[in-house]
């Protein structure tokens, strides 16, 4: 089976390496084009491309797939399937139309829930306990086409969204091939969506990491495992940035406004009062420095008890 496969970021790259491993002809890698990274800003590949590249496949990067320019190109492949997974573009029916046997999107949710280019993140946000990954037939929508497989797994009450991320993108691979094997022998089935079901979210923005001291502690906890590893949950002391990156919720009341300073010291660990409930925090990131737990970084940064963040 002749493949063209479309992604960019690390959660495309097992799947690339699954196609790889199983024996498909990967005709084509088709990714997003170099962007600056890192404090230089200089050009660097994106994940995909470097997989790509490291199992000798032949790469192209379109700033525009739709352009009559890249279709041709697309069509010159002579792909049987086109396996798209957080390529970051959306397709023109004249890309859809180029392999024979269409094109499928690996979705990490259990669509119709949480379509859009964020949904690891706003799910663990969300308190979700369960979530998994869907293989779909790419229509001209977002998220819209018809399901074909789908995998579910439970979220643990602690994990990142980071670490979600890396466990959907091995549970993605393995039904991807799954799905490819039953197109080819003529026994996948196609169940339209339930698009009165359906929820969309947006891609994530820095802004989303502020934390709202005014919501539960329960919620906080969920925002700074969903905003973790980018954009990071943060607040404020007085001017000064802080990042918070692991939390514990607890139920008891302390009597302080949202925000409030509960109790911080290099023994006891920082507590800081919410709308219900009090937050532990466990690790954090003071502006310049590295992260690290709770104790050893109010070593040598007081904060007051009392005070507030915000």
């Amino acid at each position: 089976m002749r493949v063209v496969f479309l992604g960019t970021p690390d959660f495309a790259v097992p799947s690339l390496e699954r196609l790889c491993l199983g024996g498909y002809d990967v005709v084509g890698v088709v990714t997003q084009p170099d962007r600056p990274q890192g404090r230089g800003y200089r050009l660097a590949p994106c994940a995909v491309k470097c997989c790509a590249q490291k199992n000798k496949l032949s790469v192209y990067s379109f700033n525009r797939i739709r352009k009559s320019s890249a279709v041709q190109i697309l069509r010159d492949m002579e792909p049987d399937v086109m396996v798209t997974a957080a390529y970051g573009q959306i397709l023109s029916q004249e890309v859809l139309d180029v392999p024979r046997l269409g094109c499928i999107n690996i979705h990490a949710s259990l669509l119709p829930k949480y379509r859009g280019p964020a949904p690891i993140q706003w799910a663990v946000i969300h308190g979700e306990t369960r979530t998994g990954v869907t293989t779909m037939m790419t229509d001209i929508g977002v998220d819209t086409g018809d399901i074909l497989l789908q995998r579910d797994t439970q979220i643990g009450p602690d994990e990142t969204a980071g670490e979600l991320f890396a466990r959907l993108a091995v549970l993605g691979a393995d039904l991807l091939l799954e799905t490819l094997e039953q197109l080819k022998h003529g026994q996948i089935k196609r169940m339209p969506q339930k698009h009165d079901e359906a929820t969309h979210f947006p891609m994530l923005k820095k802004e989303d990491g502020r934390i709202d001291w005014t919501k539960s502690a329960n919620d906080i906890h969920n925002l700074v495992r969903g905003v973790n590893p980018w954009p990071g949950a943060y607040c404020f002391y007085d001017d000064t940035p802080i990042k918070i990156w692991k939390t514990k919720a607890c139920d008891e009341i302390p009597g302080l406004p949202p925000g409030g300073v509960v109790c911080c010291s290099d023994k006891k660990g920082l507590f800081i009062s919410c709308g219900e409930g009090t937050l532990q925090i466990l690790e954090l990131q003071l502006a310049g420095k590295k992260r690290m737990d709770a104790c050893s970084a109010l070593g040598g940064f007081a904060i007051t008890e009392g005070s507030i963040l915000k």
